[in-house]
């Protein structure tokens, strides 16, 4: 019997691999996305740090690359009034040794899912949306739902599967706490009960009865033909992406993921306010990785937008989110077409099944 046994989501997308490409906001944009999707991939546009015009736009080019699905993913997290002065204080010898300060016009806060993003959607008719840090409200998913896209959310815990099933989602990616950058957490659990991707992808689909998109701490074609053996409808991967040259990241962060530093991840709070998975940093070393200092999710970022640019205009990332999943070792440094063959081709032939 086949290994790849769930293939809703395959068929209903015309998918020919099991494979999603993750969206990875900042580190993702059109290039990657066509490069994957011409592999047969799932490709994802991140949408949380862009303006509507933009997604529209970077739709377009997409479908002028390709007639492959898409996903556009976006943030649902609740954006509270910034409280940061403590977290200003405790950088101030940073930035006296940067001989710069906290910016004089904070630059705009990550923005979650509202109408003028659902407008977006509704002129550019994705296949798929998926969202971040749970889901936005009945009236916006209303208007998304309206355009006929498959509606995915993320889930850490069982709980949070259970909580996307009742309120209709399509499909849910179980994310694995090996997985690189932010932790779509939204019920509130400690971040030391998110589970491993192997013990949280048959815990949701079981729960659920919905297809399930494995990701986390997988990076090559034994990871992905694991996922699959363990229940997944198509597995996600963003780290093994990040080596594609067609991905956005700077050569420094490139440099750290092919050494030793990828074998360090460590899940932080220091650079967005929300808990994330990071390479190493020096600044590890100033506050840990977790900081009660750190103002929650997404102001953080502001007060290190200053020291950043300086930073990163000496070739010095630490204040950066150069983020990166338990993986990384595994990653490959090939174009993204190349490497969603490589990916699917590997894996199937690992199940015995053939495309």
């Amino acid at each position: 019997m086949s290994g790849w046994r769930d293939r809703r989501l395959a068929e209903r997308l015309g998918l020919s691999t099991p494979i999603v490409q993750a969206p990875m906001a900042g580190a993702g944009g059109v290039d990657l996305a066509i490069g994957a999707a011409t592999g047969g991939a799932l490709a994802s546009l991140p949408a949380a740090l862009i303006a509507p015009e933009a997604i529209i736009q970077q739709i377009s080019t997409f479908r002028a690359a390709t007639g492959a699905a898409v996903n556009l993913n976006f943030f649902c997290h609740q954006l509270e009034p910034a409280e940061d002065a403590a977290w200003r204080d405790a950088l101030a010898p940073f930035y006296a040794a940067y001989g710069v300060g906290y910016p004089a016009v904070p630059p705009p806060a990550r923005a979650p899912f509202g109408p003028r993003q659902a407008e977006a959607v509704e002129q550019v008719f994705p296949e798929v949306v998926s969202f971040h840090f749970g889901l936005p409200d009945d009236t916006l998913l209303a208007r998304v739902k309206a355009t006929g896209a498959l509606i995915v959310g993320n889930a850490t815990t069982p709980a949070e599967a259970r909580w996307l099933a009742a309120r209709g989602v399509d499909a849910i990616i179980a994310q694995g706490h090996e997985a690189g950058g932010h932790a779509g957490r939204f019920l509130g659990a400690d971040p030391a009960e998110h589970m491993g991707t192997i013990a949280l992808v048959p815990q949701v689909a079981d729960a659920t009865g919905l297809p399930v998109i494995a990701a986390g701490g997988i990076g090559d074609e034994r990871g992905v033909a694991a996922a699959l053996v363990l229940g997944a409808a198509l597995v996600q991967l963003g780290t093994a992406y990040l080596f594609c040259p067609e991905s956005l990241i700077a050569q420094g962060h490139r440099d750290l993921l092919a050494g030793e530093a990828a074998e360090h991840s460590r899940v932080t709070n220091l650079f967005t306010g929300g808990i994330a998975r990071r390479l190493p940093s020096p600044l590890f070393d100033n506050f840990g990785a977790v900081s009660p200092l750190a103002p929650a999710f997404p102001h953080a970022a502001a007060a290190l937008a200053e020291l950043r640019k300086a930073a990163e205009a000496a070739g010095d990332g630490r204040f950066s989110p150069w983020w990166s999943g338990e993986a990384a070792r595994l990653g490959q440094a090939l174009p993204a077409e190349a490497l969603t063959r490589r990916l699917a081709d590997g894996a199937l032939a690992l199940l015995g099944d053939a495309r």
